[in-house]
């Protein structure tokens, strides 16, 4: 290996000319020499030997460089004229790489978490599974996000938040009200979505839990209230995803309905032409789930880890978030004593989740599956200590925290699945 720059650059002039010791550079790459912008001609006097040594590593010894019609010290310049990539920062970020930012792809695990462990939860306790239900399920869900990010970024361009936020849907397309309507738009299909699971299931209770998720995400960030300005974010996301989310879908997934020809006759006409996907057998048997404490212990645990992704994505705008009067529970405290929530927050995870097994309200394969991802919290409790004053990285601090929710929930969802195969 190279070894590092051993010594410091040190030059001398003597008259017109400039004299150079011995240099040890860390690279060997190309030089460029100049004077006060200049190159060298090449019909300089002097030399220039390069020798190596049993340590391997280069010496580059100069001798009586002369610079003609100046005096000046040159090495210490050449060196900020060493291309070092290691030392670079990107200042521009390509379009292609603030279009991903603005879809935000990884941030739809929160659709498709609390879906898949409430339908294992159901399966569990049931042995019932609708593929087609939970097709139509995720597609509302992933709709119903679509309308929070959107609008989030609209209303946070109307409040300054995004003023300098490249990777904002409004800043990227150059217009406020093509994203509101695509949000409210997706707003209004992802309901009709979970209206019709709803009725499908004949379960109207759990269209209003999910009534409830949806009216946490509204008073969030949709004036007048604005929730998330109070600091109040993470509260109404921990009752969004966890307990009224998981446990809706978890009704949904365990309840079978099956339509009458008189209901069959009135969907083929207001869902007309998706009847082929929404009807299935005719009859009248309707199968209800109560709410166990296997569901509301899982809601709880992945109302933690989502609530997690919301209050590490504050850590890289604090600044901003305090300009505009947005009081983050990060503004409150600071990125220091947030580092420290954060590490509290992965503790009360796995805390919890033994807890649970213990008491016996969630079964033994979800508690060995879901330990399985410690390496995971740690490295989220790891990263976050470690940037938190660093914003340049710390903004991949809640794409860190999506992955423990990701495979925390399909650690849990196996966990429940295996358990039903083990029972019979």
């Amino acid at each position: 290996m190279l070894k590092p720059l051993a010594e410091t650059l040190s030059s001398s002039c003597f008259g017109s000319g400039v004299g150079i010791h011995h240099v040890h550079f860390a690279k060997q790459r190309y030089l460029r020499r100049s004077c006060e912008g200049e190159n060298f001609p090449k019909t300089l006097g002097g030399s220039l030997h390069f020798c190596s040594n049993d340590r391997n590593f280069f010496q580059i010894r100069r001798l009586n460089i002369r610079c003609p019609n100046r005096q000046q010290h040159i090495f210490p310049k050449c060196t900020s004229d060493i291309p070092d990539n290691t030392h670079q920062e990107e200042t521009d970020v390509s379009q292609a790489t603030l279009i991903w930012r603005a879809i935000k792809l990884p941030i739809y695990s929160v659709a498709l978490v609390p879906l898949t462990v409430g339908g294992a939860v159901a399966y569990l306790q049931t042995g019932l599974f609708s593929a087609r239900r939970y097709i139509i399920l995720l597609a509302s869900s992933v709709l119903i996000i679509t309308w929070i990010n959107l609008s989030n970024d609209v209303y946070d361009f109307d409040t300054g938040a995004d003023k300098n936020k490249k990777e904002s849907v409004v800043n990227l397309v150059g217009s406020r009200s093509g994203p509101l309507i695509a949000a409210y738009l997706s707003l209004a299909l992802g309901f009709m979505g979970l209206t019709w699971a709803s009725v499908d299931a004949g379960n109207m209770r759990s269209l209003l839990l999910l009534a409830c998720a949806i009216s946490c995400g509204y008073v969030y960030q949709c004036p007048p209230f604005r929730l998330s300005y109070q600091g109040l974010g993470e509260p109404l996301c921990f009752a969004a995803f966890g307990p009224f989310a998981t446990s809706a879908f978890y009704q949904l997934l365990g309840s079978k309905r099956l339509f009458t020809q008189r209901e069959c006759s009135i969907f083929r006409f207001i869902f007309f032409p998706f009847n082929t996907l929404i009807l299935g057998n005719f009859g009248s048997e309707i199968i209800f789930l109560p709410l166990t404490r296997i569901v509301l212990s899982a809601s709880l645990l992945l109302g933690l880890t989502t609530t997690l992704i919301l209050f590490c994505s504050h850590f890289h705008q604090v600044e901003e978030d305090l300009a505009i009067g947005k009081m983050s529970p990060l503004v409150k405290m600071g990125t220091e004593r947030g580092s420290v929530v954060v590490k509290g927050a992965v503790l009360t995870l796995y805390s919890l989740l033994f807890a649970l097994g213990l008491c016996r309200a969630l079964p033994l394969t979800c508690i060995v599956l879901c330990a399985l991802t410690l390496p995971i919290g740690k490295l989220v409790v790891s990263f976050v200590e470690e940037n938190h004053k660093d914003k340049g990285k710390i903004f991949m601090a809640k794409y860190y925290c999506v992955r423990l929710h990701a495979l925390f929930g399909a650690a849990m969802t196996a966990g429940l699945v295996l358990a039903r195969m083990l029972a019979k």
